[in-house]
């Protein structure tokens, strides 16, 4: 599980929107879905748009784990970061992976513990 995490935390940061794309096929299942509190999305293009997305919006900055992923009968929980390289994180959040029997994530359930202030 920990591997599926790693990859899935590489698909938010990779920036070549075919390489992205190819990612997100490999990881979610066709009708996957991702849900936090700003975005309820259903199926491989939507989340492939939606980190495209979040790209856009946190441009130079990455995510990264914030600690091990804790794990048991195909489902994650894992902290991540998103902040620039080796910095203080701007966000973070809590998320829980729920897998498929073929081992592709079926869904994802997002929680923002740390977000910036409004401008």
């Amino acid at each position: 599980m920990q591997e599926i995490i790693e990859r899935y935390i590489a698909s938010w940061n990779e920036t070549d929107p075919e390489v992205r794309h190819g990612l997100v096929g490999d990881l979610f299942a066709a009708d996957a879905s991702y849900t936090d509190p700003l975005a309820d999305v259903r199926g491989r293009d939507a989340i492939d748009g939606l980190i495209g997305a979040v790209q856009q919006q946190f441009a130079g900055l990455v995510f990264s784990l914030g600690g091990p992923v804790d794990a048991n009968h195909g489902q994650a929980r894992f902290t991540w970061n998103l902040g620039p390289a080796g910095g203080e994180p701007v966000v973070v959040g809590f998320d829980v992976a729920v897998l498929n029997a073929e081992g592709q994530i079926a869904s994802v359930h997002g929680f923002l513990d740390k977000v910036p202030a409004a401008a």
